[in-house]
């Protein structure tokens, strides 16, 4: 019998060191992991009768909205530091960017609260709900 006793470290001391910058969610993968020029290739419109954008990217039109942290959250950009050789190594991330929102898009529809993204989002209220002191 195997154990699986895989280690990832993220180095909270590069927080500080970040960058704050605009991060997208986009409903694809896409084969490239490093910096983007976003503005050049991606430009949002904004509607004026909803909080929502608009985009083509390839041919195919997509709906999105800017989502906030959860109050008191940070979101973090990780960069492994050494890429491991096998998938059974430690490994060490450190933090290249940090964001506070982000722009989450879909195909063709609007992002909704049914959304798992959008859901998640309100995850940190609801669990505090759940699991914090009970008042009398």
């Amino acid at each position: 019998m195997s154990c699986n006793t895989r280690v990832t470290r993220v180095q909270v001391s590069s927080v500080g060191e970040a960058q704050r910058v605009p991060v997208h969610l986009m409903p694809c993968e896409i084969e490239h992991n490093g910096p983007a020029q976003v503005s050049k290739y991606l430009t949002a419109t904004t509607k004026d009768c909803k909080l929502e954008k608009a985009v083509s990217f390839r041919g195919r039109g997509l709906k999105g909205q800017e989502i906030s942290c959860p109050q008191g959250y940070t979101g973090l950009v990780l960069k492994e530091i050494n890429k491991s050789s096998s998938d059974q190594e430690d490994r060490t991330l450190r933090v290249s960017s940090v964001f506070d929102k982000l722009t989450y898009w879909n195909l063709e529809t609007p992002p909704n609260s049914d959304d798992s993204i959008v859901m998640a989002m309100d995850w940190p209220e609801l669990a505090e709900a759940i699991h914090g002191p009970v008042e009398d």
